[in-house]
């Protein structure tokens, strides 16, 4: 058979709130997503693929921006190739949704059935599997499904489900389901982190994760795939399209100056990232997460400060003293002393952490937006 290869995305959430910045940022977030588009459909065209599938939950919701259509549409109307999309859970497919009303390009398929429908490309030698959500929540779409078989012909399949989750009421993808299907290769969507090639009997899959992250819960590196079949063989590459990304780091500070060891332990590049540092050790009293903001911020894209840190037991030494502070820690103290577990004696420094904080009219969380 000869080669086939796929461009595989999914899971752009495309005009996502982005809840966690800035009125400002978060535009220009949802700018830069639009981007993302362009950089999808220029790989398209570099790598020369025969086939675009988006597995689902392009968009994050049928209320999407007027530029974000028009991009878009002249996106797809950039690739060289077929581009099949299968509606997810959160772009579901409806008379009123994007894909119904948006003036789409001729080379673009949207299934728009909550059963599995298929499309014949003869010159590619291909038949191509999909079904789409039709309202948030789906049963499973490929109980029992079997594909036809024709010699020489590649059966692929574009749905957006959540793979081996028995019971999710997202449109469960099973192993079993998968092998039975027969299929060449599944490129399934939903699962925000990927999966690398998978292969269930003789059916290869898939899902590449989002190809861009949008929150804490969405950190390290992320991309789109490139597979290759070539008859019964298959190869999954990934390529990073990304322009910006969410780290999650930790910086023990114990011994030393907070802002010396953030400086120490952090990568040279972050000033197109949204990085949440998290201070953790032991420590004789707060951190300035004030000082440390404004000495850090030029660093990033946006910068969350997390004070995890743990205060020694000197803290308690003003307990006891005829002020409200030794009042606060005298209370806090006994509750310490008393605790059953070290889990809970570090809730208990918590506590203590955050009421000399209030007491001082200080924060012990910093999240800045724009001015």
């Amino acid at each position: 058979m000869r080669k086939l290869k796929i461009l595989h995305a999914a899971d752009l959430h495309l005009d996502s709130p982005f809840e966690g910045l800035s009125a400002g940022k978060a535009a220009i977030r949802r700018k830069e997503q639009r981007e993302l588009l362009a950089r999808l459909a220029d790989l398209a065209v570099t790598e020369q693929v025969d086939l675009v599938l988006l597995a689902g939950d392009l968009l994050d919701s049928s209320n999407t921006y007027y530029e974000t259509g028009e991009e878009l549409i002249r996106a797809l109307r950039g690739i060289p190739a077929p581009v099949f999309i299968s509606p997810g859970n959160h772009d579901w497919y409806s008379a009123k949704s994007p894909y119904a009303r948006l003036r789409l390009p001729e080379n673009v398929h949207v299934f728009t059935e909550q059963t599995i429908r298929s499309v014949v490309l003869p010159e590619l030698r291909t038949r191509v599997y999909g079904a789409a959500f039709t309202e948030p929540s789906c049963h499973s779409l490929l109980e029992g499904f079997r594909c036809e078989k024709v010699e020489g012909m590649y059966n692929i399949l574009c749905l957006h489900g959540d793979a081996l989750v028995k019971d999710s009421k997202y449109n469960p993808v099973t192993e079993q389901q998968l092998e039975h299907s027969k299929l060449d290769y599944a490129a399934l969507g939903h699962i925000h982190k990927a999966s690398g090639l998978l292969r269930a009997g003789s059916t290869w899959y898939s899902w590449p994760g989002c190809p861009e992250g949008r929150g804490f819960d969405e950190t390290g590196e992320k991309t789109v795939s490139i597979v290759t079949l070539t008859g019964t063989d298959c190869e999954l590459r990934t390529v990073s399209i990304a322009k910006r990304r969410y780290e999650t780091v930790k910086i023990d500070v114990t011994g030393t100056d907070p802002l010396l060891a953030i400086h120490t332990q952090l990568p040279d590049d972050t000033v197109g990232d949204v990085y949440r540092i998290v201070l953790t050790g032991e420590i004789d009293s707060p951190p300035d997460l004030r000082r440390l903001y404004e000495n850090l911020s030029d660093m990033f894209f946006e910068l969350q400060l997390r004070d995890e840190t743990r205060l020694r037991k000197s803290v308690w030494d003003n307990a006891g003293e005829d002020t409200l502070r030794g009042l606060f820690l005298g209370r806090l103290r006994e509750r310490f002393e008393s605790a059953h577990s070290e889990e809970e004696r570090i809730r208990i420094e918590q506590a203590a952490r955050w009421g000399l904080a209030a007491l001082d009219n200080a924060e012990e969380v910093v999240q800045h937006e724009d001015q």
